[in-house]
């Protein structure tokens, strides 16, 4: 990963389903305002699906997500010392506004 890819939300269908970790953007809903949140492309336990499961998920209580729950993503930052340096806060993108898919059902 280089810095230009760090900070940049990319469209879900272009998410890696190979069960890396990433950062995902979650719609607002009815039940709360959007979030971001790490997870990875996994089938949860007693289950014969897959779906994005959040990282502080365990096999008692998955956090689980469904593709249209989710907005956008952008890998989790590097380790490296040079790279960690050159992303500042304000670099950090907003996140894209909110677009009502199927209605708002309400």
């Amino acid at each position: 990963m280089t810095a230009a890819e760090f900070g940049t939300w990319k469209r879900m269908s272009e998410a890696p389903r190979d069960g890396m970790r990433v950062i995902v953007a979650l719609r607002s809903t009815e039940q709360g305002p959007a979030e971001v949140d790490v997870a990875r492309w996994a089938r949860p336990p007693r289950a014969d699906y897959h779906c994005w499961i959040a990282s502080d998920s365990d096999k008692d209580c998955t956090i689980a997500y469904d593709d249209s729950e989710l907005l956008c993503w952008m890998p989790l930052p590097s380790s490296s010392e040079g790279l960690r340096a050159s992303v500042q806060p304000a670099d950090l993108p907003e996140i894209p506004p909110d677009m009502e898919l199927g209605g708002s059902g309400i």
